[in-house]
């Protein structure tokens, strides 16, 4: 039996489907969903969450026209099927195939493209703007979730469309319901009045009445609205975001179809900022991702019947932090871990579990996490802040001003340096050298393995002249022993692996690896060559430096970070003030936007792998 996604080829279907045939396609998107995302890995529970949220929308307004703006874009994998990638959809996050976020250059269904969260409304915003001053006539959605909603970002886009009674719809899809458990008769009934169109129409004709007469408007209005008020005030979501200036509706049950087609039927014909609050189940249809949402907000290739996902041969950077920062935690009780809505992805929920109290999830809030922490180190604490690296990017300003201005000493452990990944350009810790290196009195260091990462923990414990920065990769680690006893490491000494006279090579953090190889390569051509295992970005090993620089003819770096501002061209100012001459290569991710898919595939196309940083070099001697 055929079954309705294949016959799907249009959105227009969905307008013209009754609501048990979108029932079943609704069951039939989720059993695709969960078939497809256990071969690529993806954000699989936020999208299980919002297949009858996603058909609705569709359904109601006029798509690509309309405009909907996914926040974050990882919840927007049934908007991809149903518009113009199912077929394509088997290539999720695989080298040239089609993205895990929304993306403007793959479709024009896409109308904005997101992989960090809060964006939305700012951006819809701005979309509504241009459509009123240019005279257009189209309908503006943000979908936003509720954790994006924790970001300060998606509060300023709330403040100023309130404030611009431009018409926009802003659907905030609450998958936790961590704002409102109000679902019931009640609500339905309310909304009902207040979606009416015969409520409306009487509202606005009093509202419009009330402002021709000369005396006593402002009073006359104020009861129309106070009438209101005192009906919603019941409903604790409605009273902050009414008093944004949006008008809200909800909640709504996020998988009743009837209901969620006929609200946004009826919203569609109102005018002005509305906020429609939507309860969803994430996971929903899919027993593992019900039971565990976190766990299956983000995964790579699972087993479907099992729900686990294919076994590691070694931990990660990130489980190697969450053990080695429960050691520490036990022999310094200042220590405590912040994060930014990533406890699980950080590994920072080991230390969660053994010391609660010194744990601090402060939601999407980059920037307050970081001042927050510097708060804390004034105080005595050593606060360890565990970011990702391209979400530390939001909180620039709050470095500077907030910790190294005022030697600080906060522990940046800064996850995911270099590139992710499937997850492409918008995940990439392609940067974070670059913007940190021009800070002044930040010491920043990258470990070559697992028991250089945690004596760099050891280290920056041991610090407190000011702050200190740790970037690690988001792959596995070698599969050394770890659990040895900490060692110091002096600040701004590099470690020289290999001696040799004709290339010195200086590798920082995870390229060291990549470095060795290719020295194998050139021993094998005859080529004698020093491997500089460099672990601090800043201070640079000035010496170490001086010394090889001497006696090689060819010095080369390498980074996992882009070639712009970064390692290698620390390195190359050295060389100014050294006034060395002799020549210098250096290896980095180019100066553009890097592609999703396997790391493997995308060091291949950047040719920051072995056999093509080695060629390289003998053109060179060449």
């Amino acid at each position: 039996m055929e079954q309705l996604l294949d016959k799907l080829h249009s959105v227009e279907q969905l307008r013209e489907w009754d609501i048990p045939t979108l029932e079943q396609l609704a069951q039939e998107l989720r059993e695709f969903l969960i078939a497809t995302v256990a071969k690529t890995g993806g954000h699989l529970a936020p999208n299980l969450g919002v297949v009858e949220l996603t058909i609705a929308l569709h359904r109601v307004f006029d798509t690509p026209k309309d405009k909907i703006i996914w926040d974050v874009g990882h919840q927007a994998y049934v908007h991809k099927i149903i518009t113009d990638r199912k077929d394509r959809f088997h290539t999720l996050r695989t080298y040239g195939g089609i993205s895990g976020f929304t993306k403007s250059e793959e479709s024009i269904f896409d109308p904005f493209g997101a992989g960090h969260a809060s964006t939305a409304i700012s951006a819809a915003l701005g979309i509504a703007t241009a459509r009123d001053l240019l005279g257009e006539n189209f309908h503006v959605i943000a979908v936003v979730g509720d954790g994006a909603l924790t970001g300060g970002m998606a509060f300023e886009g709330l403040n100023n469309a309130g404030v611009s009674r431009r018409d926009l719809i802003v659907v905030l899809n609450d998958n936790r319901m961590s704002i409102s458990p109000n679902v019931g008769a009640l609500a339905n009934y309310l909304n009902k009045i207040i979606a009416a169109p015969l409520y409306n129409r009487v509202k606005n004709f009093l509202w419009l009445l009330t402002g021709r007469m000369a005396k006593g408007s402002k009073l006359i209005r104020g009861s129309v609205h106070r009438i209101e008020e005192l009906i919603k005030a019941l409903f604790v979501p409605s009273v902050l975001f009414e008093r944004l200036g949006f008008r809200y509706f909800g909640p709504v049950d996020g998988h009743d179809l009837y209901r969620l087609i006929w609200l946004f039927g009826e919203i569609k014909k109102l005018h002005g900022p509305i906020l429609v609050h939507v309860i969803t189940q994430k996971g929903k249809g899919y027993k593992f991702a019900e039971e565990n949402a976190t766990k299956f907000h983000g995964l790579g290739a699972f087993c479907i019947e099992t729900g686990e996902p294919k076994p590691r041969k070694n931990p990660t950077y990130s489980e190697i932090l969450g053990e080695t920062l429960v050691e520490l935690a036990k022999r310094n009780s200042r220590l405590v871990g912040i994060t930014a809505a990533m406890t699980d992805g950080t590994g920072l929920c080991a230390l969660e579990k053994v010391f609660p109290d010194r744990v601090f999830d402060v939601g999407i809030a980059e920037q307050h996490a970081v001042t927050f922490s510097a708060g804390m180190a004034r105080q005595g604490l050593r606060p360890v802040v565990c970011i990702y690296s391209t979400f530390l990017q939001r909180a620039l300003d709050q470095i500077i001003h907030d910790v190294a201005l005022q030697k600080l000493p906060v522990i940046f452990a800064i996850d995911r340096g270099g590139l992710v990944g499937e997850d492409g350009p918008t995940h990439h810790g392609s940067f974070d050298l670059s913007y940190l290196r021009m800070i002044p009195n930040l010491v920043i260091m990258s470990p070559k393995d697992e028991n250089e990462f945690r004596n760099m923990l050891w280290t920056s414990l041991e610090y407190s002249a000011g702050p200190i920065a740790i970037r690690y990769p988001r792959t596995e680690t070698l599969g050394l022993p770890w659990n040895s006893e900490f060692k110091t490491i002096p600040i701004g000494k590099a470690e020289i692996l290999h001696e040799g006279d004709q290339v010195a090579i200086f590798a920082i953090g995870d390229m060291v690896s990549v470095a060795l190889k290719v020295r194998e390569k050139l021993q094998a051509k005859g080529i004698s060559t020093a491997v500089v295992n460099a672990r601090f970005v800043k201070p640079l090993d000035i010496e170490t430096l001086k010394q090889l620089t001497e006696k090689c003819k060819l010095v080369v770096t390498v980074e996992n970070n882009t070639i712009v501002g970064g390692f290698g061209s620390g390195i190359m100012e050295a060389f100014g003030e050294l006034r060395r001459s002799i020549p210098l290569l250096r290896f980095g991710l180019p100066d553009r936007f890097v592609p999703h898919g396997s790391l493997e595939k995308l060091f291949q196309e950047v040719e920051l792998n072995p056999h093509d940083i080695t060629s390289k070099i003998l053109e060179h001697f060449s």
